[in-house]
């Protein structure tokens, strides 16, 4: 009947192509090809065995392969393939075959591989995929197959590899997998299985050569079944819960190259007997809680790989580690060990990572460390190192990062070290070292954070220092530093942090300060700098530190200064005079003045001789008690006012007597003064959590005040009730945040019935209302681009820089709010959550918290937190940015915005997804700002960046996000490294 149709519509084909050819036309109506991989399927071909993609038998000329691998194609999965009864190889990888698998794939009776990774096929798998006899490969990987693995799996005959990495599968990992006895590799990681044990049935696959089981919430210990798996090369089981030690049996593991059992909970010690596994390369046993010696035999085997970190191991690092040809990765971070480094390390192995950071290791470091020229990262942090820094880092050109804060280390740094072309960091704080800061410091061109504090540094800051563009961070407290500050530090247009308190620096402030638009802290105290406080830094918009105690500063105070929202403000011990600002004339700021004496303000004790004649004149008020007679009646009736006033405020439960206060920040305004505004006039805003007033108070400042609507419920998933801790969460976590991306939370006020919180005030207001509404056009791509940016700053320092670090659990755009400068602040945290040590797991809630269309999808089915899940919804943020669409749009259908973004590109292109008020010459930045949210929402949580990374790829705009790989044997193992954890993580 198919052949009569395509006969009656298409005569010419029936003439010119064969059967297969016919079945394979059918193949390219039912898909989107916007490529045109599929040009040359010709229709007047005899046969279709030069087609792209299709491979023939060379005897019958039957196509027996289909590889339509990384083709950009999309639609249902094409059943009319499975009509070729010759095919043994089909390949879908990396497309957009979306729908179900259907059961008709059995269809393809002599099938011996199916590829179908990295789709978007959804719904259960499919039973039937045993019932063919020969399947020897399948697949799935990166798609969205949901439910339990069906019974019949357990069933295939010749099967050899199952992949179903990265799905939606719940349930349990099941026993009859262990009956498919010819499987060489089980791949099931990163599925959000419920709690189960490994399943002791595994052990039955004596076959098995790759065991990964990554991320599938497993429980209990590992059964001792496991010891029959002999012909194992990797043995995955990271990322669980599992417990109790690591098995004796494993060293009978003669052909293992691979062991990767980081991030569980187990004890113990070592196995003794791991010399037998002569073949293993890389082992990673870090984040779990196992302790004792390392063993010495485990560091005589040529390892690649060593990763112990986040144990309680103890005892020294035995020297045969040093011996390896192969080592490229040691880190032992967080641990008990002692002794001395050995002296060999480095020269030997092709070293790129060494992080032995907080341990109690002494002696010297070793001078060999960049021998082989390929060292990147070391991270020496926070141990008992003493000597001297050896000369040979200096040399070593492809170092990235150097942590050695918090050591005995003495003498000079060498001289290369400061000029480091590829350096980002450097952070030597904590020692004894000495000498002075070199001028050829200007090389190190990518240098972010320049860290000495705590040292015996001398000598003047040199002038080159101004020209390192990138530099965010300068950080030279409680030095011996001389000399002014360098006129050319205000060039540095980048810096955040300048911290150069308790050293001899003299002289006047530089001009041109304004330039320093991003500076978030500046801690000049207890130096010998004089001249007058410039009125500049009034205009500092993010500057919210201000530190200049303990100098020789003189002149008046800048009335600027009343520009800045300030937490730290210390201007006492000074040569000040004159009158305060207004603003500053209150009691609350005389700590920040006291030791000017020439300097006045209506502060008590403040200013001596201003008292005195305020003394003289209480004899001239105590005379006019008489005339104030006459206001008695006037008096009764505000009296009479102010009774009836606060009689409605009791009857709204908002009476002032009973209301606390908790400030934040130095306050110039009461609690009173937040409730007089409390009027539905003045209302900006309403949302599930309450309603939003703007408050103008009476020295011209406005506030922004939410006003809870008091407590709530959410449902709880265990079946009850759980009381939203709204306020509390966002007190606790604004209140002890200091960031210019984060918005300020000046107080909060609470009664019984009643609580309100207290914000700075954003003009703009949130980014989802300015891109979603009638202004949307407003925003053009210069501005998005800084409001990514700022966004990603504020929410990098949430998860790295807060200790202990702090997901947000709802960020979206309408939370992302807006000055009148357009700089964006990241806002409401009534759902955030601190997270006790990123790395060491994840939380999980009972709680469902979020907002549609921003939730990552492992949050949604697991529940278990961390920061991956804000870094998905700020991916989501950013695709708002580019397309100006809505999370959650009709015009998407079963779509959320992520899922649209990536059909429509695959299916019409780039074009069809940016949005079309934005300017095209912006074409080349907005699709790379589209990569880093792509990137960002990857399904796979282990896939997209850290905080921190994406702010860098924002700024650099840079193609380092793309993994680098290293080789492992067994597998292809990709790897970036993570400026969170200063760790390289797998991808």
């Amino acid at each position: 009947m198919i052949l009569l149709l395509l006969f009656l519509i298409c005569p010419h084909l029936v003439l010119s192509l064969n059967q297969e050819g016919l079945y394979l036309q059918h193949v390219k109506l039912g898909l989107d090809d916007p490529d045109g991989f599929l040009s040359n399927w010709n229709d007047r071909d005899d046969s279709p065995c030069n087609w792209t993609g299709i491979s023939c038998d060379s005897l019958t000329h039957s196509v027996n392969s289909v590889d339509l691998s990384n083709a950009n194609l999309a639609g249902p999965f094409p059943i009319y393939v499975c009509y070729l009864h010759n095919l043994s190889y089909l390949s879908f990888n990396n497309n957009s075959i979306n729908g179900t698998l259907p059961l008709e794939i059995s269809k393809c009776g002599n099938l011996e591989t199916l590829i179908l990774a990295q789709n978007f096929i959804v719904g259960s798998l499919p039973g039937s995929l045993p019932e063919i006899p020969s399947l020897r490969f399948v697949d799935l990987l990166g798609n969205n197959f949901s439910g339990d693995i069906p019974v019949s799996f357990g069933g295939f005959r010749q099967l050899e590899v199952l992949s179903i990495v990265g799905n939606l599968l719940s349930g349990n990992i099941p026993s009859f997998l262990g009956n498919i006895s010819s499987l060489k590799q089980l791949n099931l990681s990163y599925n959000p299985f419920l709690p189960s044990p490994v399943p002791p049935e595994l052990g039955n696959l004596t076959n098995l050569e790759i065991m990964w089981l990554t991320g599938c919430n497993l429980v209990g210990k590992i059964p001792d079944s496991l010891s029959k798996l002999k012909n194992l090369v990797d043995f995955d089981l990271a990322l669980n819960s599992l417990e109790g030690p690591i098995p004796e049996w494993i060293t009978g593991f003669s052909s293992i190259v691979q062991i990767e059992l980081y991030n569980n909970s187990l004890t113990g010690g070592i196995p003794v007997g791991m010399s037998k596994l002569t073949r293993l390369r890389n082992f990673d046993v870090s984040m779990n809680q196992l302790e004792g010696p390392i063993p010495e035999e485990l560091c005589s085997l040529p390892l690649g790989s060593l990763n112990l970190y986040e144990n309680q191991f103890q005892g020294a690092l035995p020297a045969s580690i040093a011996l390896s040809p192969n080592l490229f990765e040691l880190r032992l971070f967080n641990n008990r060990l002692n002794g001395t480094l050995p002296s060999e390390l480095g020269k030997n192995s092709p070293l790129v990572w060494f992080d032995v950071s907080d341990n109690q290791f002494s002696g010297d470091i070793p001078e060999g460390l960049c021998e082989n020229a390929v060292l990147e990262v070391v991270l020496l942090l926070n141990n008992m190192l003493k000597g001297a820094i050896p000369e040979g880092l200096g040399n070593c050109e492809s170092l990235t990062r150097i942590r050695m804060r918090d050591n005995r280390l003495s003498g000079p740094v060498p001289e290369g070290l400061w000029s480091l072309p590829y350096l980002s960091l450097l952070d030597l704080m904590g020692n004894n070292l000495t000498g002075g800061i070199a001028k050829n410091v200007s090389s190190a061109s990518e240098l972010s954070g320049l860290l000495i504090s705590r040292n015996r540094f001398t000598g003047s800051i040199p002038e080159e220092l101004g020209q390192l563009d990138s530099l965010v961070e300068f950080s030279g407290s409680d030095n011996l530093l001389t000399g002014s500050l360098p006129g050319t530090l205000v060039n540095l247009a980048q810096l955040g942090r300048l911290d150069l308190h308790n050293n001899k620096l003299s002289g006047e402030l530089p001009q041109g300060i304004q330039s320093w638009k991003k500076l978030n802290e500046l801690n000049l105290a207890s130096n010998e700098l004089s001249g007058e406080i410039p009125a500049e830094l009034g205009s500092l918009p993010v500057l919210n530190y201000l530190d200049l105690s303990g100098n020789y500063f003189s002149g008046k105070v800048p009335l600027e200064l009343q520009n800045l929202k300030l937490n730290k403000f210390n201007l006492s011990n000074n040569h000040l005079s004159g009158d305060l600002p207004p603003l500053y004339a209150k009691e609350n700021y005389k700590d920040s003045f006291l030791g000017n004496p020439r300097l006045c303000g209506d502060i008590i004790g403040l200013c001596p001789s201003r008292e005195k004649a305020k003394s003289k004149g209480s004899m001239w008020l105590f005379r006019s008690i008489f005339i104030l007679a006459g206001l008695v009646f006037f008096l009764g009736v505000v009296w009479f006012y102010w009774k009836y006033r606060s009689y409605k405020k009791v009857k709204k439960g908002s009476e002032k007597s009973k209301w606390i206060l908790t400030s934040f920040y130095k306050l110039g305004f009461s609690e009173y003064e937040i409730l007089d505004c409390l009027d539905e006039d003045n209302v900006i805003g309403s949302g599930a959590s309450g309603k939003v007033y703007k408050a103008v108070l009476s020295n011209g400042e406005a506030v922004a005040v939410k006003k809870l609507w008091g407590v709530s419920k959410k449902v709880d998933l265990n079946g009850g009730d759980a009381p939203d801790d709204g306020f509390d969460a966002e007190v606790e976590t604004l209140g002890k945040i200091r960031h210019k991306n984060i918005v300020r939370l000046w107080c909060s006020c609470a009664t019984r019935d009643c609580k309100l919180l207290v914000y700075e005030y954003m003009p703009n207001g949130s980014l989802g209302d300015l891109l979603h509404s009638t202004k949307g056009g407003l925003l053009d791509w210069p501005m998005r681009y800084k409001i990514a940016i700022d966004a990603g700053e504020g929410l990098s320092y949430l998860h790295h820089d807060c200790v202990p670090s702090i997901v947000h659990r709802d960020v979206k755009s309408n939370n992302i709010l807006l000055d009148e400068e357009y700089g964006a602040r990241v806002a409401d945290f009534g759902v955030a959550k601190v997270i006790e040590g990123f790395g060491k797991g994840q939380k999980s809630m009972s709680v469902i918290a979020g907002s549609c269309g921003y939730i990552a999808p492992e949050y949604a089915y697991t529940l278990r937190v961390n920061e991956k899940s804000d870094i998905y919804s700020f991916g989501v943020v950013l695709l708002e940015l580019v397309t100006g669409r809505l999370p959650i749009d009709p015009e998407f259908g079963e779509k959320d915005l992520v899922k649209w973004v990536c059909t429509t590109i695959d299916q019409k292109g780039l074009d069809q997804v940016i949005d079309s008020n934005l300017d095209s010459c912006f074409k080349e930045e907005i699709s790379r700002v589209l990569n880093i949210g792509l990137l960002c929402t990857s399904d796979l949580p282990i896939n997209r960046p850290s905080m921190r990374r994406v702010v860098q790829m924002l700024q650099e705009f840079s193609v380092e996000h793309k993994a680098k790989t290293v080789k492992k044997e067994g597998k292809l193992s990709p790897y970036y490294y993570d400026d969170s954890t200063d760790q390289v993580s797998t991808v």
